[in-house]
């Protein structure tokens, strides 16, 4: 699948009306949900903000339109001509000193077992009247890095790099941080397995990989996120040079 890589100034998001599902479609919905949580416990059916749209709102700046709703709405793609939703995500290049950049595999008890990724996830929405902006998104791709590699930079240090827009419509927007050595971040993952273990949690990534190019990939066995290749690639150019 495709991969359109995005690289703009400027990022502005808007909230929009949640999508209309018909009575009919919403018992099917709710059926493939509950026959998902049944395979896989560990899924839950909290709030997700999806994309609505994506446009070029001057030549500097895009445009991303979101609406709130929840996971159980992305098992529509398994419902016979209902419309799929589209992801909204963020996931960090996280480089290492020599240009290699870090990618995780994810564990049997995520909705994605066996598929390589960078660190990352879906969007959520703000509570309150918290704005969903581009500091959030930032805040959000910082605590993702976290939770799954163990490796802790503030946000602040994040900068975005690239947004992707997939054939199937899914948005993601993805950020830079700085770089670290291989031995520390094998050391930081290491150290999340273990606390995670002795706390009775399955980390969200059950392996790490350092990648230099796109021909590193055929080594990674199992499936991987469409927009893999085409990132690791920009980051070969930008971050490997």
């Amino acid at each position: 699948m495709a991969e359109l890589l995005l690289e703009t100034q400027g990022l502005r998001l808007v909230e929009v009306a949640p999508p209309v599902v018909p009575a009919g479609t919403r018992t099917a919905m709710d059926r493939e949900w509950d026959r998902a949580v049944l395979a896989n416990p560990a899924l839950f059916d909290g709030p997700v903000a999806v994309c609505a749209g994506l446009t070029r709102e001057n030549p500097d700046t895009l445009l991303v339109s979101w609406s709130r709703v929840t996971y159980r709405y992305f098992v529509l793609r398994r419902v016979p001509g209902a419309t799929a939703l589209r992801s909204l995500f963020v996931s960090v290049v996280q480089p290492t000193g020599d240009g290699r950049v870090l990618v995780g595999r994810m564990s049997s008890s995520t909705a994605t077992p066996g598929r390589w990724q960078f660190p990352g996830g879906s969007v959520e929405p703000p509570t309150g009247d918290a704005p969903l902006d581009e500091d959030a998104l930032r805040r959000h791709a910082a605590v993702e890095l976290a939770e799954e590699t163990g490796t802790d930079h503030p946000a602040a240090d994040l900068t975005r790099c690239l947004i992707t827009h997939g054939e199937d419509g899914q948005v993601g927007v993805h950020y830079l941080a700085p770089p670290l050595s291989a031995p520390r971040l094998h050391e930081r993952f290491e150290a999340l397995v273990a606390a995670e273990t002795a706390r009775g949690h399955t980390p969200e990534f059950d392996r790490i990989a350092l990648v230099g190019s796109p021909a590193d990939l055929p080594d990674l066995t199992g499936p991987h996120v469409s927009y893999l290749e085409p990132v690791v690639r920009w980051a070969n150019r930008r971050v490997g040079s």
